[in-house]
């Protein structure tokens, strides 16, 4: 497969965070107007498009990434010989380019320096299983804009009105095609008032008062219900070591803050 153009300006792009300090001992694939190019720059490179394209085969491309890397650094030693980093507005960018990666550098030396580990991982898992609702519910419902009309469409079904039927003609929401048809879902899917009102009600049965969300008013039919089982810990192990280490960078963030004099103006 031969590199396309439309690949070369996103390997470009992607450059942003690119590494362009070459040491001494790194061999040289190219030089511009004395400027080694690295070998280390050009697996970078490759790196970053097999990211993009894992098909991408760099032996056949050897020659058009090299190219591309001396385009590259042409335009470098144009843009310093024109001064654009001397611009106020480009200045700036830099400037918030370096901070965020300084930011970046610090996070990750924080969190690699204490790894969470498994124990941690493990007792998070059991602490969020003990604590997790797994019932799920099949329901429908009929989103009205007033209270009355909700009122109104519970007289219908007390009256033996087809809830799928007056979904159809009634309902506001996007389901209202469906019959008001939601599917199965757990609780936390659910803004809380409308989960609440499902967990009370009894299997086919609608609900008798109407439930007011942000959403309007509804009237709802709980046609099912079900135990389901928990993830298995090796799913979702990712998402845990994210949540500790997101709750240690908040707490890292706090400490620093507690040393710091901040005045908000």
């Amino acid at each position: 497969m031969r590199l396309t153009i439309k690949m070369i300006l996103i390997g470009l792009i992607a450059l942003g965070g690119f590494q362009s300090n070459v040491s001494a001992a790194d061999k040289a694939v190219a030089t511009v107007n004395g400027k080694k190019i690295g070998e280390s720059q050009y697996n970078q490179f490759i790196t970053m498009l097999k990211q993009k394209n894992p098909k991408f085969d760099a032996a056949a491309n050897r020659e058009a990434v090299i190219n591309e890397l001396v385009n590259r650094e042409i335009l470098f030693q144009e843009a310093k010989k024109q001064k654009v980093d001397k611009d106020p507005k480009i200045a700036y960018v830099l400037e918030q380019q370096r901070v965020d990666l300084m930011v970046k550098a610090l996070i990750q030396k924080t969190l690699t320096k204490d790894p969470v580990s498994e124990k941690q991982l493990k007792q998070l898992y059991k602490d969020k299983i003990a604590g997790a609702n797994m019932q799920e519910y099949k329901a429908r419902h009929i989103l009205l804009k007033t209270e009355d009309e909700a009122k109104t469409v519970i007289a219908k079904l007390d009256s033996g009105d087809d809830f799928a039927e007056l979904a159809k003609k009634m309902s506001t929401g996007p389901s209202a095609k469906s019959g008001g048809d939601l599917g199965w879902f757990r609780p936390n899917q659910m803004v809380p008032p409308f989960a609440s009102a499902v967990a009370e009600m009894k299997k086919g049965t609608h609900s008798n008062k109407p439930v007011q969300t942000n959403f309007g008013w509804h009237v709802i039919k709980l046609e099912d219900s079900r135990k389901t089982e928990p993830p298995k810990y090796d799913d979702v192990k990712q998402q845990l070591e994210g949540s500790i280490n997101q709750q240690r960078l908040q707490d890292y963030v706090k400490k620093l803050r507690d040393k710091s004099k901040i005045k908000i103006k």
